[in-house]
This record gives C-alpha cells, structure tokens and sequence, in this order.
C-alpha cells in the first residue's frame, strides 16, 4: 500500500494569456482546474500507472469539499483530516512572455488538536510493507520537524519513507534516516550550501553522502537535463528526454509517484529509472496538473538512456 500525506493541498487553477502587462488588465484563457498538491499530484501519477494509494492530509472549507469531489471523480481514494480553515486556492498562468508565473497562496493554518488527529490516522495505515510518501510544503501551525516525527513513528511501525521536501522541513527529515527522497537539484545545493551549478558527477557524489547517512535509494530532479538516480551500490544519471513541454508544473510529483509504485514492485534501480524518466517526461507534455496516460509513459520509455556514473 502506498500512503501519499499533503499537509499543504490547494485547488490548482492553469490558465494561458498573452503577453502579461504589468498594472494592467490581463484576460486568461483555457482555465483548467485540478486537485493539487504534492502528495495529491503522486496520487494522480500512481492511479494513472493503474496502482492504488490512499491520499490523506488536511481539507478544509470548499476548496476542500472540491478537490474531494475531484479526487472521487478519478477514483482516488482518500482519507483526510477535515480542519476548521478553507483549503488554499494556487494560480499558474503560461503567458508569451515569462513562461509559467505561480501566484500560490499561504494555505490553511492548522492547529495542535488537527495534527494530533493526521498522526492518529497515519499510525491505523503504518505497517510493514506500507510506504508513506511525505512531500511538499508544510502548513502554517506545523513544526518544522514534523516529517522528521511522523517519519520515525511509521517507521517504528515497520513502514517505509519517501521524502520530498525542501529547506528546514527536508534537513529535519534526513535525521529519520528515510528510505528514499526526492530533492530537485536545487534543494540537493541548498542542503549542501552549495552555489556554483553541480555536474552530475558532483550531484553523484553528493548522494552518496546522503546514502551514508541511512538514506537508500536518491533520486535527484534537474529539470530539462534529466535526473540522477542513485543507491549504494549503483549511480545512473539519465539525460533529459526531448519532448514538447507544455507545463512543468507537476513534473516532479510525477517522478515521484512513478518511483512509490516501482519500489512497491520491488523493481531494481535501472527499471525505477526508466519508468520514473518516461513518467516525468510525460507529465510535462500535459496541461495543469494532470499526470500522463500510462500509454504515453510506455511509449516514452524506450527513449530513456541511462549513463553509469562510477564512483572516485
């Protein structure tokens, strides 16, 4: 079972306009509206490679009620926390001029009784063989520790982690020594203070020093030049696939969601990869938030190329 947890969920609305004028009127076209967060986004990505999970996490008002009824319409299950403040609203326009602009806003605050009640309900799920995925931001109310908390409590259970965060929530949560993560190559420079642009080789290097403090499979994001996959024993480095993009947003859960259902299988790193390259590709080609077809990621995968990256 898979278990994705989105303490900070939003409607995402995506809409296209021409070129942006500042302090003046802009017309959006082509709004498209999807339930969105990280953990919601790996649910989506998980159902499309026809696998289950159960999406929990905090709702709230009738933002909340939305993406509930938006989540059934896909048959997504879901089991979240009902709190007393509405569910946030994001915005992401594709305009000419600027590419994709994000206006997301601050989200709901929970309270001490509401977080008590989310790691009540992860520990009925925490069980061997179950993965809990805890990805994106954290809502206002909550400690910065809190992944790293609910993170040793399920795997006190016998359950395993995967961590996508970034900033204080990602450094706390290394210290529960997770059993996989997902960190884009910016947040891997903003962990290791590091400024000047990583080679892969560099990136590899840095992973290993991740791997060395308990973490065993890490997976690094980059965008248009591919991603970095790597555990103790091997490191492949996977060059970006030559698609069309349309949106980058969501690209990333994408990979992630890809990755949960191949550690699930217990698929050796090389077909995690390429399933989680053809996954990601994918998901750019497509509008708003919305995951591919499992047709599209069966038809991207061949295209995947997959470089060994010995260690020094």
């Amino acid at each position: 079972m898979i278990i994705t947890v989105t303490m900070n969920p939003a409607i995402d609305k995506t809409a296209k306009t021409g070129a942006i004028r500042p302090g003046g009127l802009n017309r959006l076209d082509d709004v498209i509206t999807d339930a969105g967060g990280k953990g919601i986004n790996v649910s989506k990505m998980i159902k499309a490679l026809g696998m289950e999970s159960v999406a929990t996490g905090f709702l709230g008002g009738g933002a909340g009620r939305e993406i509930k009824s938006l989540l059934r319409r896909q048959n997504i299950k879901n089991d979240f926390i009902a709190i007393n403040q509405t569910t946030r609203t994001n915005l992401k326009v594709l305009s000419e001029d600027y590419g994709i602009t994000e206006f997301n806003e601050p989200g709901a605050k929970v309270t001490a009784g509401e977080m008590a009640a989310l790691h009540d309900k992860l520990m009925i799920y925490a069980a061997p063989g179950v993965i809990f995925v805890f990805s994106g931001s954290l809502p206002r109310g909550a400690a910065v520790d809190t992944y790293y908390r609910l993170a040793c409590d399920v795997k006190d259970m016998g359950a395993s982690v995967f961590i996508d965060a970034d900033g204080e929530a990602f450094s706390a949560a290394l210290e529960a020594k997770p059993d996989y993560i997902k960190p884009n190559k910016f947040e891997l420079m903003q962990y290791f203070g590091i400024k000047d642009d990583p080679s892969p080789e560099k990136c590899a290097e840095l992973c290993g020093r991740l791997i060395e403090k308990g973490v065993r499979t890490a997976a690094i994001s980059m965008g248009r030049h591919g991603a970095l996959f790597a555990t103790r024993d091997t490191t492949l480095y996977a060059p970006g696939l030559p698609v069309r993009a349309l949106s980058t947003v969501g690209a990333g859960d994408c990979m992630v969601g890809a990755l949960a259902c191949a550690f699930e299988k217990r698929l050796r790193l090389r077909d995690a990869a390429v399933l989680a390259m053809a996954a990601s590709a994918g998901a750019v080609t497509t509008q708003g938030t919305k995951p591919p077809t499992k047709s599209l990621v069966d038809e991207l995968k061949p295209l995947v190329k997959l470089i060994k990256i010995e260690s020094k």
